[in-house]
C-alpha cells in the first residue's frame, strides 16, 4: 500500500486519539497533527503534543491562533451584525475557518496528500472544514473517519485504543459534548437533548447562575474604533485580552446565555446551550453606536445583510466571494462606529445606559421639541400629505366603487 501523508486537525480528545492509529492501519498514513489554538485553554493543551506522537503521530504542531481568530473572525462578524437566527453570536462557526485554513498551510508546508477531520456525519462542522478545504485547497485528498469506519460508540472507540494500548483520559461516560474557544463554550448533549428538561445547573461553566450572581450591578465601559472594541474600562487592550477580561466580569453576572433550537445545516434540528459573556456585551455596545451613527436606510441594509452574512458563516461559506463582498460593505458602515459606550451588567442583563460617538447623527435640539432653523414644523403637513397619497388615492377609488354600485342597483 502506498503510505499516505495526512494532516489531521487535532484535539486531544476521545476521536482524535483514535483517528492517528486508524489512518495508519488504513491508509498507511505518516499522520501529522495540527492543533489550533482558539483559546480554549491551557487544559485542553497541556501535554497535547506528546500524547499525539505517542498515539502514533509523526508530528504535532500547536498553532496560536487567538489574535487571528479575534481579529480576523470574530469582530468582522460582529460588525455585520451576525446571529444566527436572531440569537447564536456563531461561536463555534466562526472559528471553524480559522483552524481549517491553519490545517491546509500545514499540509501545504508538510507536503500532504490529505487532510483529515474527527467531525461526525450528522453535524455542521463537517461542512464547515470541509468547504474551507475546498476553498483553500481543493488538490488536497479528506478523508472522514466518522462517515466511513465501523464504530460508533465511545465504548467502541475506547476499546480500539485499549486494543492498541494508546492511554486516554476520557471514560466511557461522557455526559455533555463541549465545544470551547476564546469567544464562547457550547454544550450539547445528554439531558440537553430534551427540549423539556431546562438547562441543568451544573452545565454552564463561563457564565454564574443567577442567584449567585452580585446583587448590586457593575458598569463595564467600552470604546470602539471603526466598530472594534479596543479598550475596557479606560484601558486599552488587544483584542484577546479584552475579550478574555470581559469574560470574567460579565460571567460573574451571568451575562451572556443562550438556549437554542437551531436548524443545522443538514436539516437536524438540534438544541445548543450556549455562552458567550463578552460577545453579548460587545454587541450591545455596537447596536447602541449604530443607533445613534446610522441614518434609517444604512441601519435597515445592515440587519439585512447580518440574515444572509451569519447564514453563510453557520454554512460554512467563509471562504467566498459573496462574503467577502458583504464583509467589505460591513467595514465601510463601521468607520461611522466610533465611540464609546457604558453597560450595566445585574443578574443575566447588559443594558447600554450610556453611548456617544463621533458620527452620531443624533441632535439632541433636532429631537427636542423646540423649533430650530433645520424643521420647520409647518413642513410636516405637506409631507404627510405626500406621505398618505397612495392612501387616499385608494379611498377614493372605494368611495367611487361603491358610488357606482348603488346606482346600478337603483
Amino acid at each position: 500500500m502506498t503510505q499516505r501523508k495526512v494532516v489531521l486537525a487535532y484535539s486531544g480528545g476521545l476521536d482524535t486519539s483514535a483517528i492517528v492509529p486508524w489512518l495508519v492501519e488504513n491508509y498507511n498514513a505518516q499522520v501529522h497533527c495540527i492543533v489550533a489554538d482558539v483559546g480554549q485553554g491551557e487544559e485542553e493543551l497541556q501535554g497535547v503534543e506528546e500524547k499525539a506522537r505517542r498515539s502514533g503521530a509523526a508530528s504535532c504542531k500547536v498553532a496560536d491562533l487567538k489574535a487571528e481568530f479575534a481579529e480576523e473572525y470574530v469582530f468582522p462578524t460582529l460588525i455585520a451584525g451576525c446571529q444566527y437566527e436572531t440569537t447564536y453570536l456563531l461561536g463555534t462557526a466562526i472559528a471553524r475557518p480559522v483552524i481549517a485554513k491553519a490545517q491546509v498551510e500545514y499540509a501545504l508546508e508538510v507536503g500532504a496528500d490529505a487532510v483529515c477531520h474527527g467531525c461526525t456525519g450528522k453535524g455542521n462542522d463537517q461542512i464547515r472544514f470541509e468547504a474551507a478545504f475546498a476553498a483553500l485547497a481543493p488538490q488536497l485528498d479528506v478523508i472522514a473517519p466518522w462517515r466511513i469506519w465501523d464504530m460508533h460508540s465511545r465504548e467502541d472507540l475506547l476499546e480500539y485504543l485499549r486494543q492498541r494500548d494508546v492511554q486516554t483520559t476520557a471514560s466511557a461516560a461522557k455526559i455533555f459534548s463541549r465545544d470551547r474557544n476564546l469567544w464562547h463554550i457550547s454544550h450539547e448533549g445528554g439531558p440537553i437533548e430534551d427540549p423539556w428538561n431546562a438547562p441543568p445547573g451544573d452545565v454552564w461553566m463561563l457564565t454564574e447562575n443567577l442567584e449567585k450572581t452580585p446583587d448590586d450591578p457593575e458598569v463595564v465601559r467600552l470604546a470602539f474604533e471603526d466598530g472594534r472594541p479596543v479598550a475596557l474600562d479606560g484601558h486599552a487592550l488587544d483584542a484577546v485580552e479584552l475579550i478574555e477580561r470581559l469574560n470574567v466580569l460579565a460571567g460573574r453576572h451571568g451575562v451572556g446565555r443562550v438556549d437554542l433550537i437551531e436548524n443545522r445545516v443538514v436539516g437536524i434540528k438540534s438544541r445548543g446551550l450556549y455562552e458567550t459573556p463578552a460577545g453579548t456585551v460587545i454587541v450591545a455596545g455596537l447596536r447602541a453606536l449604530e443607533e445613534l451613527a446610522f441614518d434609517r436606510d444604512t441601519r435597515r441594509y445592515r440587519e439585512h445583510m447580518a440574515t444572509t452574512f451569519g447564514e453563510l458563516v453557520y454554512a460554512g461559506k467563509w471562504f467566498t466571494p459573496l462574503r467577502l463582498a458583504l464583509s467589505a460593505a460591513a467595514e465601510s458602515m463601521a468607520v461611522r462606529l466610533t465611540g464609546e459606550v457604558a453597560v450595566r451588567l445585574h443578574k443575566g442583563h447588559a443594558l447600554v445606559e450610556q453611548r456617544r460617538c463621533e458620527s452620531a447623527l443624533y441632535d439632541p435640539h433636532l429631537a427636542s421639541f423646540t423649533d430650530t432653523p433645520l424643521y420647520d414644523q409647518k413642513d410636516a403637513g405637506g409631507f404627510i400629505r405626500l406621505w398618505t397619497l397612495p392612501q387616499r388615492v385608494e379611498a377614493l377609488r372605494l368611495m367611487r366603487d361603491a358610488s357606482q354600485h348603488a346606482k346600478a342597483r337603483s
